[in-house]
């Protein structure tokens, strides 16, 4: 079990022990592909990442806002490469918000962080934040088009949309339709 003694203290009071994030984490992500968002507690989580409540309690306000850390990691959300090509960067974006989207991880919190992005205005921004960075600052209609259309695509055809040869037909329908216009 890891617990907040492994840390040493200072003189301000012990710094957060890096390792409980992390096996926090870990144990959401795979908690909520295993049982899912709507079964998913903190003691399921605190027992999975060997730790305790009170731990996960002081370092997130809410479920909705661990769930939201484990579903969009920094590695998922990455900034992409700018080329200078507004037609590549687009259909970079939408196959990474995609990408991003169709993670089992990020599929199985969707649903339920959905319906808490709603209710919790720190949540929103989080989230909000989380795709602002990725995207590198673009137009937030833009923003709102690319991760509307892949969240709504993978709610409507779940696992339609796994296989390669249709996830690229479906991007570049998204992109065409983006940057050519739906009258083109």
């Amino acid at each position: 079990m890891i617990t907040q003694t492994d840390a040493p203290e200072q003189a301000s009071g012990r710094p957060r022990d890096g390792r409980i994030d992390e096996a926090v984490l870990r144990a959401t992500a795979e908690l909520l592909v295993e049982v899912g968002y709507a079964d998913l507690t903190w003691a399921k989580v605190a027992s999975r990442a060997g730790t305790t409540r009170p731990a996960l309690y002081r370092r997130w306000p809410s479920l909705a806002h661990l769930v939201h850390e484990a579903a969009f990691p920094q590695s998922l959300t990455a900034p992409f490469p700018r080329t200078g090509d507004p037609a590549t960067d687009v259909r970079t974006m939408v196959a990474g918000a995609l990408g991003a989207f169709a993670h089992p991880v990020a599929r199985a919190a969707a649903p339920g962080l959905v319906a808490a992005v709603t209710a919790d205005p720190t949540l929103h921004s989080a989230l909000l934040a989380r795709f602002s960075e990725a995207l590198g600052g673009i137009e937030q209609p833009l923003l709102d088009l690319i991760a509307g259309a892949a969240l709504f695509a993978l709610l409507l055809h779940p696992g339609d949309l796994d296989a390669e040869p249709t996830r690229t037909a479906w991007t570049d329908r998204i992109t065409a339709l983006l940057t050519e216009g739906v009258t083109a």
